[in-house]
């Protein structure tokens, strides 16, 4: 039989693992979740519509191999065209004739990768107060961050892949 000492002891170092077990199994947890943040700063309905092409296939791939995944677009610049109907006259991202005409159908692609495949939507809130706009006027789903030059850094300091539609 061992000495009360040496079974303490043991019995101190069983504890701590076993608080410690849930959380070296949540790293691990986190280390398979695939984490890609796209970034949107542009003005193009083309482009735009390309990206959002890229992230349904993306995420369609995941999704059919049972793969966890993070997927989040940062809106900033002109970005913010194409997270609200408002048409943002006098302000740098007025909509044009090209976003009039698309902007039914990229709203509806671009919802529908939130709010079905739980993809994350955050607007940089510099962007937003500099030009005034109402956050009652963002489609639903949008979050507001503080910068998203920012917010896309720290993603990637997070361990997420970025990814920039040309």
């Amino acid at each position: 039989m061992l000495p009360a000492r040496i079974s303490a002891i043991i019995a101190l170092f069983a504890f701590i693992i076993w608080f410690n077990l849930p959380s070296a199994f949540a790293d691990e947890a986190d280390d398979d979740v695939v984490k890609v943040v796209y970034h949107a700063d542009f003005a193009d309905p083309r482009r735009f519509s390309a990206m959002l092409t890229s992230i349904h296939n993306m995420v369609t791939h995941y999704e059919n191999e049972m793969v966890d995944y993070d997927v989040r677009i940062v809106f900033v610049a002109h970005g913010l065209r194409f997270v609200t109907d408002d048409k943002l006259e006098k302000t740098p991202f007025v909509e044009d004739a090209a976003l009039a005409e698309r902007r039914e159908n990229l709203k509806g692609r671009l919802t529908s990768l939130n709010q079905v495949m739980s993809v994350g939507l955050e607007l940089c809130d510099i962007t937003r107060s500099q030009v005034g706009l109402d956050e009652a006027t963002l489609y639903e789903g949008v979050e507001s961050v503080p910068s998203g030059v920012v917010q896309v850094t720290d993603l990637q300091r997070k361990g997420f892949a970025y990814i920039k539609v040309e």
